[in-house]
Order: C-alpha cells, then structure tokens, then sequence
C-alpha cells in the first residue's frame, strides 16, 4: 500500500479528475457534499473552504495504490475501510470528503478528495504529512495482510507521469552513481553529463551545507525527497565510505607491489588529491581521513626505501 498526497487550489480539477467517466469510476463513500453531479460537489467544497480563506491551498487528494496480488480480497468495502482508517490516522476528520475507487489501470487503487477547512473552519494540518503517511501506510499494510512494496526498482515506469518519471530516473541515476564515487567533486561532475544539475543548501550565512538539491528536466528535488538515502548527510556518509574502501584496497596493493613497481610518495600523493578529495572551495570542507592517509602512504614508501639503500650498501 502506498499513497500519493498532492494539494491544490481549485476543487473544479481534482472533482473533474477523480470523477471521470473514462476511468471507470465508482464512488465508495462520501461526506458532507451534495453528490447530484460533479458541479455541485465542487460548490460545496468551495463553500466550505471560504470559511478560511487564508488558506490557498484547501483542496486535499490522496491516491492510495495497492498490489495486484491484493486484488483478489480487495473489495469496494474492503477498501472503504481502509481508506477510512487512513484518514483517521492522518487526522482527516470532521470534514467534507468523497472516496472513489478507479478501474483504469492494473493495481488496485482509490482516491481521497477532502476539504483541508474542517467542518469548524480550522485547517487540517499537513505537518510532517509524508512521514506520518508513511508510516502509516507500514502499518495498514500489515494489519489488513497486504503485499509489502518492493521498493522503487519495481516501479512501472513507462506508465508515470511527470514529475514522477523525472523522480524514478534521477533515482536510478543516484544509486548508481553514489555507489561509485568516492567524492562530491566526481559525483556533480558524474551527474551534470548525465543532465542532474547539483546544488547546496547552507545552514544561514555560513559555509555548513545542510541539504542538497538535484535539478533535472526542470524539475528541483531535495536529496531526501527522491530517497532517503539521498540526503545530503546520507550522500556524504555514503561517499566517506567509499573512499575508505578505497583507500584499503590501495593500501593492500602498496604492501604486496614490488618496490620497483611502486609509486612515488609525490605520485600517490596526486593520487589521493585526484581521486578521494572532497568538494573544493565551492562545497564541503577538507577531509582530515584523506590528509592523514597521504601522509601514512608517503611514509610507508619513504621507509621501503630506505631499507632498499640500506640493503644495496651492505652488498
């Protein structure tokens, strides 16, 4: 089971939407409207929202999707009350709303439209909406027995819509590329010939980078909101860890290499500098694990050889 939020400010396109003919549409439940024809459920929403016109946003849509496998047992009443209890969890209530289950493609799913001015005039709050659906979502998913989602890779792609398809491809194009870099500078660099403009996000007016943006199609993303994986601390973290494994396998190699074959201590330390630094003046600080290794190779070779002279003297 996932959900899709979006909101909006004219109640006209989500009713034309949802209630679409073409889309097989049957309507499960609904409150607080007058249900003679998509017209007048539009009036009615609109009515209500002036309660509090502060609010440019007071449409509410949710598309709640569930597994093809879950078909079977996934009856209109069936997902009635599970569109129901979504609600309620989210804090959906004492408020217009009308639930329609659509026929149109090969998954299950029904869409939530509700009026975000409550019966009282109050807002319904969108507060950390994503992570509470979220989570929500888990836990609806194995209280009614559901299939578990098998993360984005199964996603159809071919069937999305923008910004969604945009979404899916930066999100293939970030886990194959933070999985082989080992800095910011070779990431941004990685990602700008593939289209992904990259961009920081600094806490007030100093250096520290706090987020990190990605721009593709023309469309910007926060890192977190393509995957969680791909915020900015998650990336750095990421990208750390490569350059350690990295610097391990160098390290080894140093040991089982021949001192003829070996590096110069000014070659491994353009090694280092080319390959596992991070962002120059334009992003991130300096590394101190990547100094600290420069420094340990450097010396490592200036020890190898001098016990090289110190053999050759003796003969």
């Amino acid at each position: 089971m996932m959900a899709k939020i979006v909101k909006g400010s004219y109640f006209k396109g989500v009713v034309d939407y949802i209630l679409d003919k073409s889309k097989g549409t049957q309507v499960v439940a609904y409150n607080g409207l007058f249900m003679e024809n998509k017209e007048t459920i539009a009036m009615s929403f609109n009515m209500q929202s002036q309660m509090n016109s502060k609010v440019s946003k007071p449409v509410g849509h949710i598309a709640l999707s569930f597994s093809k496998g879950d078909e079977t047992h996934l009856t209109n009443r069936v997902m009635t009350d599970i569109a129901l209890e979504y609600m309620e969890r989210m804090g959906i209530r004492d408020t217009q709303f009308f639930i329609a289950r659509h026929f149109d493609k090969e998954h299950p799913h029904v869409h939530i439209a509700f009026n975000r001015i409550d019966n009282n005039g109050n807002t319904i709050s969108d507060r950390h909406e994503r992570f509470r659906s979220t989570r929500i979502c888990k836990e609806l998913t194995l209280k009614y027995g559901l299939h578990m989602s098998e993360g984005k890779e199964n996603v159809k792609r071919n069937r999305l819509k923008e910004p969604d398809m945009t979404k899916y491809e930066l999100y293939d194009i970030l886990k194959r590329e933070v999985g082989r870099c080992g800095n910011w500078n070779v990431l941004v660099a990685n990602l700008q010939r593939q289209g992904v403009e990259v961009s920081f996000k600094h806490k007030g007016q100093t250096n520290e980078v706090q987020g990190v943006v990605f721009t593709k199609n023309g469309y910007h993303f926060n890192g977190s909101k393509v995957d969680r994986r791909f915020s900015y601390s998650k990336i750095d973290a990421a990208l750390q860890r490569n350059r350690y494994n990295e610097r391990m396998g160098i390290t080894a190699k140093v040991h089982e290499v021949a001192m003829p074959s070996a590096p110069s201590g000014t070659a491994l330390g353009e090694l280092f500098n080319g390959s596992l630094g991070l962002l120059n003046g334009n992003g991130s600080s300096f590394n101190a694990a990547d100094a600290e290794a420069n420094q340990e190779m450097a010396e490592i070779l200036r020890r190898k050889k001098k016990a090289k002279r110190r053999r050759g003297m003796r003969l």
